[in-house]
């Protein structure tokens, strides 16, 4: 199913500035935040759709992204790694949580405490990369090189966020604590602390390299087995090949997905392969062996039987693509197709006219059957003029 658009999402219009588009925020994600909601996954999945639309639009980047490319610009790897949503490896609820805090300043609704961010290492995100490969390739396996665009631990400042030489200081809003307190009534909420970003410590001097973030934007290469017998649709996990971690975090995983390249000659249905082969009238009457090719890139003699009609199949045993599981390989079924004769000289039309008078019953005894069964019907036809037909 296609992803709606995010400013359709919002109920906005393409040119909205902050203050709407925030303003715009806040109504919905109260309308369909869990707690006003209990038990109602229809409005959980509004207002997670409500804050990955947020969540593009209100970054500066990813909103020209999005405006130039639409969802296209977070698959692939993207500003989002890796197809799944802006945020990387999945928007899950902790995302859309701290969203809400920097909206409405507060924990969540009701209440609740804990949850957010937690100011210690953050597992990096997941990707994903499209990789298409060809029918011999998935029968004979490969090893491919690829290119990922992920973030990557900062060189500079190790992952640290500080000009090197420089010190990173207790937050002083939080006092390390990475989150913060605040009381309304009778309740006592918790957020992220905003100063710090549930870190705990201030970065005084950012790296010049990543702009404190920790992390930086690069394409990486790495290689790839794909194992011969692989399908449409194959996924391959790489642990710990996705994007670095925060805060000295584990990185995420890569999930290639692997897609087949349609062939000229071979068509695939599982481990099968089906093919069509012609064959002359002549060859197809009196029988004779012909060779097809095969998905190794050799060639098998097919034996076709005397008065082959077109659409019979015959099978070669274990001609087909390997099983991803198991070793042994499926088979090839190929379908014979009788060619009619074209082009004739004069000698050749002459020829057929003497077989076609040779010709009987016992020559085309599916033509004579057909004939013999609608005969009845023909009996009954008049021509326009209302006499019977010949």
């Amino acid at each position: 199913m296609s992803k709606r658009d995010f400013y359709e999402i919002l109920g906005v219009s393409k040119g909205v500035d902050e203050k709407e588009l925030k303003s715009a925020y806040r109504k919905l994600a109260m309308k369909y935040h869990p707690d006003r909601n209990p038990g109602d996954e229809e409005a959980e999945a509004n207002f997670k759709e409500v804050g990955e639309a947020y969540a593009v639009l209100a970054d500066a980047d990813k909103r020209a992204a999005y405006d130039r490319m639409g969802h296209a610009a977070f698959e692939q790897g993207g500003m989002g790694g890796g197809g799944q949503g802006p945020f990387g490896g999945g928007a899950g609820a902790a995302e859309f949580a701290d969203i809400f805090e920097q909206v409405f300043g507060m924990g969540g609704m009701g209440g609740r405490r804990g949850g957010g961010r937690s100011n210690g290492p953050a597992r990096g995100a997941d990707l994903r990369f499209d990789l298409e490969v060809t029918l011999e390739d998935a029968f004979n396996g490969k090893e491919a090189e690829i290119e990922v665009p992920t973030a990557l631990e900062c060189e500079r400042c190790d992952g640290e966020g500080n000009e090197p030489g420089t010190e990173i200081e207790t937050c002083p809003t939080c006092h390390g604590a990475g989150r913060i307190r605040r009381s309304q009534g009778f309740f006592t909420m918790e957020q992220t602390c905003p100063q710090c970003g549930g870190r705990g410590k201030y970065v005084v001097t950012p790296c010049q390299e990543c702009d404190g973030v920790g992390r930086v934007r690069k394409n990486r290469t790495l290689s790839v087995t794909i194992p011969a017998g692989v399908e449409d649709g194959t996924r391959i996990r790489l642990a710990g090949e996705g994007e670095a971690g925060a805060r000295g975090g584990p990185r995420g995983d890569l999930y290639i997905f692997i897609s087949v390249r349609a062939h000229e000659i071979f068509e695939r249905d599982g481990p099968n392969l089906y093919c069509r082969a012609p064959s002359s009238m002549v060859q197809a009457a009196l029988g004779c062996s012909i060779q097809v090719p095969t998905i190794e890139g050799g060639k098998a003699e097919m034996k076709i039987p005397e008065g082959a009609q077109t659409g019979r199949r015959m099978r070669l045993r274990s001609k087909g693509m390997p099983r991803l599981r198991g070793g042994t390989r499926g088979d090839m079924i190929v379908e014979l197709f009788v060619e009619t004769p074209r082009n004739l000289c004069d000698r050749q039309k002459e020829l057929l006219k003497e077989f076609c008078d040779l010709s009987g019953e016992n020559c085309n005894p599916d033509s004579a059957g057909f004939f013999n069964r609608v005969k009845q019907f023909w009996d009954d036809v008049t021509t326009e003029d209302g006499r019977p037909s010949a």
